[in-house]
């Protein structure tokens, strides 16, 4: 078993799905339309057959409150992994990307935390040598 397509709840798809591609750099792999909505999920330019991300509309009544608390209490909906946190950080940062949290050590990884301008916030997360 593996997972095939994750979730993450956005305010807009058409400003997340500018975000996530033209700043992030993912890729859509689906854009169907489905009424009002679309089924829009990318994917890592670095792994385009790997698990999507659907960027899901924040329709659904409970979501709002459950988005807004995880902002209030800093937890980043996902977590992306990236090979050198610093460069990332500064190329995102040159883009206009607003970090909540600038990169620091955090025992087994460096992280660092922006905001989606989607009504999340996302970690970047650089795996640590084991040695």
């Amino acid at each position: 078993m593996k997972i095939y397509v994750t979730t993450i709840f956005v305010d807009d798809q058409d400003k997340a799905e500018t975000f996530y591609t033209d700043i992030l750099g993912f890729r859509v792999k689906n854009n169907i339309p489905l009424g009002e909505n679309r089924w829009l999920t990318v994917v890592s330019e670095q792994d385009p057959d790997g698990t999507e991300l659907l960027l899901e509309p924040s329709d659904h009544p409970a979501v709002k409150p459950f988005k807004d608390a995880l902002v209030t209490d800093g937890i980043p909906a996902h977590s992306f992994q990236v090979q050198n946190l610093d460069a990332e950080w500064k190329r995102l940062v040159d883009l206009g990307v607003v970090f909540v949290r600038e990169p620091m050590d955090a025992g087994p990884v460096l992280m660092a935390v922006f905001d989606d301008t989607c009504g999340n916030l996302i970690q970047l997360i650089e795996m640590k040598d084991a040695g």
